[in-house]
């Protein structure tokens, strides 16, 4: 239970400003909130989830435990480093209104971006990592969901550079205790 609860509230926050929520807010202003957009975004956040759960859970299970637990470390500090990296969306000249299009944008984003990193630490650290996987699949689609119904304009009102900054540094210092833990038993 704890991991789904801290992989969701974590998977929302993480990605609260992220790219792939930009990208959908853009184009959620540009389609007017159409439900397949939604509906995109979420399957998006669902199938990167997916992916990334089976891939903490598989590595982490061919590793002993304190390799494991540098695995988890070295995907924070991915996590950390990718939240530190500014966030730039580009204006639309003429947005597509293919949704197949859309959702290969955003699953290509989604796959290497913080909050998917931590899902994959939290499925390699579980006991059970399919909770980690549906924590976080909820956490991602939510985050689509608060880039849909905000939009781009509203979103970029908000402080969302400071907060990820204040988010990378939180990360990074987790990974460096995690990894610290891993090398030095005495933690």
């Amino acid at each position: 239970m704890d991991s789904f609860l801290l992989c969701l509230i974590l998977t929302f926050a993480i990605a609260v400003g992220g790219r792939e929520q930009l990208i959908i807010a853009q184009f959620s202003e540009s389609l007017e909130r159409s439900s397949p957009l939604l509906a995109t975004g979420v399957f998006c956040a669902v199938l990167s989830a997916c992916v990334m759960a089976y891939a903490g859970a598989s590595i982490a299970a061919i590793l002993p435990p304190r390799a494991a637990a540098m695995l988890v470390a070295f995907a924070l500090a991915a996590a950390a480093f990718e939240l530190a990296w500014p966030v730039k969306v580009k204006p639309m000249k003429e947005p597509t209104r293919s949704y197949i299009a859309i959702g290969a944008v955003v699953c290509a984003r989604q796959i290497g971006d913080a909050a998917r990193f931590v899902i994959f630490a939290f499925a390699a650290q579980a006991v059970y990592p399919t909770t980690a996987l549906i924590g976080g699949a909820i956490g991602g689609a939510a985050a689509a969901g608060l880039g849909w119904s905000l939009g781009l304009s509203r979103m970029q009102k908000f402080p969302l550079r400071i907060y990820r900054v204040a988010l990378a540094v939180c990360t990074f210092l987790a990974a460096l205790v995690i990894g610290l833990d891993a090398r030095y038993t005495f933690l």
